[in-house]
């Protein structure tokens, strides 16, 4: 008899690790032969959760050891109140929840929200991860996607011509916890602009189309310069984290070695409890050393591979990149190539980091960091700032934006020379690097002009460092200027409103006689003098040094 799944194939999509070009996870995508079955799906919610179960099984028959997306409409899981049958499936196909991403796709208007929010309870409750999916050609409110709380976000890359929404979005995401990745990138401009944005995964035709079997491999255009993402105080460890090869602890050494033979990509395999946790990890090279003496396999295959492994070495999904490579210090050398498990809240394993894309990456961040530092300071110049500055306004933070510079830098230099002026920037840029803490963030922009981007409440160390010391050169005093613009949320759009808005006050404390200090508040009129009085002589004090001399 003819049934409906008789014309349903699947195909699969790769999901790619921007930062170490690996494959994430696997789409797998409905494609009928005849009809629009996913049109009658989007009606009928058992429908949908048939395609989603027939989604899984299709994997499991591929014998792929990837994590897997599964798509499923937003009325589908409020409707069906979780998908038991898809969880079901999970456990006969050997798989387990943890490994299965799913993609919650549009339409949300006319969902019923609170019963959307219980039934994704109830699927994080079995161990499934969410994903947020067709964000920015939606009609997801952004409220109900703050209550998601998902583990990923899927942009269309529609959104990429509009670089600020995207950087919004992955603030919020670092926010959530959630990972952002963009779908439907075709060209390596857009992978590019993925990149400049912060994206961390990404699938689309340029890296593998949809094909009925599972990539083995993808193409992943060099790094734009232009794309390096900025460097932050630490890289999240999510940005790095690779599939993890799983098998339950019961698991016998000679079912270890067929999935590591069978599979030359693996570089260890982790045992795992029936919640997902970690118990021992399994060193591919030391354990096939193991197996191939005279008569390791003969004592060994049918034992328990548990026996054979290490105490896993575990960090959390908050981790960043340098708390790993802390873990690896410690212990043996000869385990400093074990992969690092990655662990959720639950203590479940959410994937694997290999130290070499961690060194890679954090090398390569070093280099761009270098590049975008002062020569004379050694201070962060404009973009490392400004950059700052928009992740800020984006993730709706007050800031207090400061600009400094020294008072008549020319008449300093002609009058005690380019060593002595260069002497004394490097000791302004010293004062502030010194006295800057937490959040606050120091840049050198070129010549005597410093950039400081601070809490309101952090800006009185940073002030007294710089304004409250004398500052001399070649035995003559200098006085400073500064100017401060707060920020507070809505206020600016960017670092360009911001420097707009802080112009005027860099003109106005210029203005006023010795050290200098003006401060004003982004779209209101008028400014407060903290520092300086009068209106400045046309050299001030310098001048009249110099005179002396």
């Amino acid at each position: 008899m003819y049934s409906w799944t008789d014309t349903l194939r699947f195909a699969f999509q790769p999901v790619v690790n921007l930062t170490t070009g690996g494959i994430a996870a696997l789409e797998i995508l409905a494609r009928p032969e005849t009809g629009d079955i996913l049109a009658e799906a989007r009606r009928d919610p058992e429908l949908d959760g048939s395609l989603a179960v027939l989604a899984l099984r299709a994997a499991a028959r591929k014998e792929t050891l990837l994590p897997l997306h599964i798509n499923v409409f937003a009325a589908t899981l409020a409707d069906l109140g979780g998908l038991n049958s898809l969880y079901e499936a999970v456990r006969e196909a050997g798989r387990m929840p943890w490994e299965v991403t799913l993609d919650i796709v549009p339409p949300y208007t006319h969902v019923p929200q609170r019963a959307l929010l219980e039934a994704v309870a109830t699927l994080r409750g079995q161990g499934f991860r969410i994903s947020a999916d067709g964000i920015g050609d939606g009609d997801v409110p952004l409220r109900l996607l703050t209550d998601l709380t998902p583990d990923l976000v899927k942009l269309d890359a529609s959104l990429l011509t509009r670089p600020a929404a995207v950087r919004a979005m992955r603030t919020l995401c670092e926010q959530l916890g959630a990972l952002v990745a963009v779908e439907g990138v075709e060209t390596e401009l857009q992978c590019g602009a993925a990149l400049s944005a912060g994206a961390q995964l990404a699938q689309g035709e340029l890296f593998a189309p949809p094909a009925r079997i599972p990539a083995s491999d993808v193409y992943v255009p060099p790094r734009f310069p232009s794309a390096a993402v900025l460097p932050r105080p630490g890289p999240s460890v999510l940005e790095f984290v690779r599939p993890a090869a799983l098998l339950p602890v019961t698991a016998s050494a000679g079912q270890v070695r067929a999935l590591l033979t069978g599979s030359p990509d693996v570089s260890g395999v982790l045992l795992v409890d029936r919640a997902g946790a970690p118990v021992r990890s399994v060193h591919r090279s030391r354990f096939l050393l193991s197996m191939s003496g005279r008569y390791g396999h003969a004592l060994y295959a049918d034992r328990p591979a548990v026996k054979l492994g290490d105490v896993p070495r575990t960090v959390g999904v908050d981790a960043t990149a340098w708390e790993v490579l802390d873990v690896v210090a410690v212990g043996g050398r000869d385990r400093t190539s074990d992969d690092v498990a990655v662990v959720d809240r639950q203590g479940r394993c959410v994937g694997v980091v290999r130290l070499a894309d961690l060194v890679r990456a954090l090398a390569e961040s070093r280099v761009e960091e270098a590049a975008g530092l002062n020569p004379l300071t050694r201070l962060p110049g404009s973009d490392a700032i400004t950059g700052e500055v928009d992740r800020w306004i984006a993730g709706g933070r007050t800031c207090a934006l400061s600009w400094l510079d020294i008072d008549h830098f020319k008449q300093v230099n002609d009058g005690a020379g380019f060593a002595a002026g260069d002497e004394l920037i490097r000791s302004v840029g010293r004062a502030l690097r010194d006295a800057a803490s937490g959040a606050t963030h120091v840049g050198h922009i070129g010549g005597d002009d410093f950039l400081v981007l601070a809490d309101e409440d952090g800006l009185d160390p940073v002030v007294s460092a710089v304004l409250d010391a004398p500052w001399s050169a070649g035995g003559r005093p200098v006085t400073l200027s500064l100017a401060t613009v707060i920020c507070l949320p809505g206020s600016v759009a960017d670092h360009r409103q911001a420097a707009a808005c802080l112009a005027p006050l860099k003109k106005a404390a210029k203005a006023l006689s010795g050290v200098s200090w003006v401060l004003g508040r982004a779209g209101l009129p008028g400014h407060e003098i903290r520092r300086g009085t009068g209106v400045r002589a046309a050299q001030a004090g310098y001048a009249a040094v110099e005179r002396l001399g």
